[in-house]
């Protein structure tokens, strides 16, 4: 993941004096308290401002990255910004529109609070006057007794209103129902942003329009508290053309920690990006100028075919989060699998994660490759994948197999892995054991 410093160098847009209208030409503003007295507070001296992340989970992903890069934003703006890591919320987590959590272990929690924060902190430059402060809610709600919070704070919360929020309402509406566990969470959230405008004079909270209800459970709170105002921008929830999630499929979400999503899977999520949807991309998950984007925009217009829309776009994301080296690396193994690059000169590692993208099997030492063929699914049967050999279609490791009863013996080499084609574009791995 990039250094904070070299993000900073990345910001070449220079065409927005006004944080708030880059914001609004990013399409990061889906909703928002007060939208002059916001402009005008953006324009004016730095504030000070937050963004929570629960530890529900050992690495941040997508949805958390649109957070992290908004919150670049504003600090490179000038603000100063506070990177909450929910070590008490984490325990309880907010409701989800359709089940109850499952509840992790305290020790669990503990754990990924820590791999969160250097996540958290690998996004926000820690020097200057605005370096990034990293929070932790579990320091002022641990020795808070029960009594005590529902004097001081559960008081000044109404059930009809709380009632109303979106999730709650689902949840409600459900046949799971809503433990009163979850149904709270709004109140820990609200007290958060309490604790950080006393503390630090935080005034304005970020994150995804569907945690509406509880950023405003927070600039209700301070304001009937305090009698103060405090501001809430909510950011679009990132959809395909098409309306379906971003970033998930069967269960796989795209993590920023490499060790639970390949930089190789996360270049190739990133090149498969829709024509339709590449341009809103480039303006929410990159630092690339108005001029620049509007470029690429036309390119997607004239030449679609060349994708250099995505590419570019691919490029960017993946050396944000996991640095120009890893990402020099992928591209290699890309133009490498596919016969334009030089697969002896890939390391290991990144060869292994690009062949795990791959349709791909496990085998024997001596493994016919007729038989491969069919277990990788490049042919539907051991006679069709013999006359593949006889065509001259099929090659491993780029070297072109001419025995349709061969076997891999003494054909794989590196780390007990292999390219396996038929034709020119249709790739699987071999992993022999």
């Amino acid at each position: 993941m990039s250094d904070p410093v070299i993000l900073a160098s990345q910001h070449n847009d220079d065409s927005f004096a006004d944080v708030w209208e880059e914001l609004r030409w990013r399409g990061l503003v889906h909703v928002s308290t007060d939208e002059a007295a916001l402009k005008k507070l953006l324009a004016g001296d730095p504030i000070t401002y937050y963004c929570g992340f629960d530890p529900t989970a050992p690495s941040l992903h997508l949805g958390n990255l649109v957070q992290l890069l908004t919150m670049r934003r504003l600090q490179l703006a000038g603000h100063k910004p506070l990177g909450l890591v929910g070590g008490s919320t984490g325990l309880i987590g907010d409701p989800r529109p359709t089940a109850e959590r499952t509840l992790n272990t305290k020790e669990t929690v503990v754990e990924w609070v820590g791999r969160l924060q250097a996540q958290v902190s690998r996004f926000l430059s820690a020097e200057g006057e605005n370096a990034v402060r990293l929070v932790n809610n579990l320091d002022w709600t641990a020795g808070l007794s029960a009594i005590d919070f529902l004097r001081e704070i559960g008081k000044h919360y109404r059930v009809g209103t709380m009632l109303k929020k979106d999730a709650v309402a689902s949840r409600l509406n459900s046949d799971a129902g809503i433990s009163y566990t979850e149904f709270s969470y709004q109140i820990l959230q609200g007290f958060d942003y309490l604790e950080l405008f006393r503390q630090y004079g935080c005034v304005l909270q970020t994150g995804g329009s569907d945690q509406w209800g509880n950023l405003t459970s927070g600039t209700d709170l301070i304001h009937r508290v305090e009698g103060r105002s405090a501001h809430a921008i909510g950011t679009p929830l990132i959809t395909n053309s098409d309306g379906t999630k971003f970033g998930k499929s069967e269960g796989n979400a795209i993590w920023l920690d490499a060790e639970m999503c390949s930089p190789y899977r996360f270049y190739q999520f990133w090149l498969n990006t829709d024509d339709a949807d590449v341009v809103g991309r480039l303006k929410v998950f990159t630092f690339l100028g108005r001029e620049r984007i509007e470029q690429l925009e036309a390119l997607v217009e004239s030449e679609p075919f060349r994708r250099e829309a995505q590419r570019t776009l691919a490029n960017e994301v993946t050396t944000l989060v996991h640095g120009a080296d890893a990402t020099a690396a992928v591209i290699a193994a890309s133009e490498a699998l596919f016969g334009q690059g030089d697969l002896s000169a890939l390391d290991e590692a990144t060869l292994e994660s690009a062949l795990r993208e791959l349709p791909n099997t496990t085998t024997s030492p001596d493994a016919p490759v007729a038989q491969l063929l069919v277990d990788t699914g490049l042919v539907k049967s051991v006679g069709e994948g013999r006359r593949a050999i006889a065509q001259g279609g099929v090659s491993l490791d780029n070297v072109r197999i001419d025995d349709e009863t061969a076997t891999i013996e003494g054909r794989v080499a590196r780390g007990g892995m292999a390219v396996l084609r038929r034709g020119k574009k249709t790739l699987a791995g071999v992993f022999v054991v």
